[in-house]
């Protein structure tokens, strides 16, 4: 099993930064792609970005291209989501999430989720 503990959310207005991080504890960290998702109120889980175990691939929604960037750091067991350029529909809450299979979009393949962080991005 692996332990997942989100940070780097907050308030921001439009056009800003925010860094996401996510610590994982537990399993051997590079066993496991990992995914940040979002949920916006009202709105289902959806799929942002995912990275495979040795971060040499990445993935990401059409509606984050150019503007997000997922990273991990398997030495510290960390993986970030570098968010640049933040719009007001970016607010959500941000979830990373860990699972041995392929990396996927969908969230339900996914075995282990953090307790998530807030984002809010002010227009």
């Amino acid at each position: 099993q692996v332990q997942l503990v989100e940070s780097g959310g907050g308030l921001v207005q439009a056009g800003g930064s925010l860094r996401l991080s996510c610590a994982a504890s537990g399993d051997t960290f590079s066993n496991y792609n990992m995914g940040w998702f979002r949920q916006a109120p009202g709105k289902e889980r959806e799929f942002v970005a995912v990275v495979n175990r040795s971060g040499t691939g990445t993935s990401y929604a059409d509606s984050v291209k150019g503007r997000l960037a997922i990273s991990r750091d398997n030495a510290k067991n960390m993986v970030y989501l570098q968010m640049n350029s933040l719009k007001a529909e970016d607010t959500a809450i941000y979830y990373c999430a860990a699972d041995r299979g392929f990396p996927d979009i969908n969230p339900k393949r996914y075995a282990y989720w953090g307790q998530g962080t807030q984002v809010t991005v002010s227009s």
